[in-house]
């Protein structure tokens, strides 16, 4: 008899200013997605909100484990015995002007079992003339994370992270077979970028890439590009979205992939 497969959902979201309205689509999105059969659910970055401007997500950072954000999914969590991963939320720091940019991830009881900060900041000036300065506000982190979940080793990055293949590397190297990528691509920079960086961490890296995006217009003026992605091992895009709130999903097969990495043994391969 097969063995069942283990399931992660993907949530797409256009997510703005207020929190407690993007919480209740978020939990909506998150009940839907579990009533399809999905053991972990990962949400985009900056799900709970996309503000003004970057003040307003620091004025509504969370002291670690409690605040209206994390006790949500935790709830969420235990009651419908799924996993989540939050994409990003704000958590203090010593400087009441910056938060950190945290993706924490929540197990089935609804415990918070790993955190991990956005180490790659966005500070950069686009040809459209939009100007982005995430270390103003951000204080960046420096751990690199693998959980060991029942789904699989899952290597945990945000966003901009995605421009950085070394950091992936070190995640495989500290054996993570799938990679999360929660992020709030700009419309810009998505159109050129966004999925060919996707297929190669995934390709290179012989990996499971589960990347939940922001999708839509926001209120501050800004697009994002969504195209949330389940990629395979293999660089086969599972299942997609485009823009607007939804939900993809894929079925997670460690021995097909533990298969490929043992017939075609590229990570053993490497000489630099």
């Amino acid at each position: 008899m097969k063995k069942k497969l283990s399931k992660i959902a993907a949530i797409q979201m256009a997510s703005g200013p207020v929190v407690q309205g993007n919480l209740m689509q978020a939990a909506t999105l998150i009940k839907k997605a579990s009533a399809k059969g999905a053991d972990m659910v990962v949400l985009p970055e900056s799900f709970a909100i996309m503000g003004q401007n970057e003040e307003q997500r620091v004025e509504i950072a969370e002291d670690e484990g409690q605040g209206l954000i994390q006790n949500t999914l935790s709830e969420l969590a235990a009651n419908l015995g799924i996993w989540i991963v939050s994409g990003t939320i704000p958590l203090k720091t010593d400087n009441p002007k910056k938060s950190t940019a945290s993706s924490i991830m929540i197990d089935n009881k609804g415990k918070q079992v790993a955190r991990y900060d956005k180490i790659h900041l966005f500070d950069v000036v686009l040809d459209n003339n939009e100007i982005y300065d995430e270390s103003a506000t951000t204080v960046p982190g420096s751990d690199v994370v693998v959980v060991d979940t029942p789904f699989g080793k899952i290597g945990m990055t945000v966003c901009y992270d995605l421009r950085f293949p070394k950091l992936y590397r070190k995640l495989v190297e500290q054996g993570a077979e799938i990679l999360l990528v929660p992020s709030a691509f700009t419309e810009l920079t998505g159109k050129a970028h966004w999925e060919p960086l996707l297929r190669a961490r995934a390709i290179e890296n012989l990996s499971y890439v589960i990347a939940p995006a922001q999708g839509g217009y926001h209120v501050n003026g800004k697009t994002t590009h969504g195209n949330s992605m389940m990629i395979d091992f293999w660089g086969k895009i599972c299942d997609r979205s485009s823009k607007g709130a939804n939900i993809i999903m894929v079925e997670i097969d460690l021995e097909a992939q533990r298969r490929i990495r043992n017939n075609f043994p590229v990570l053993e391969h490497r000489k630099l």
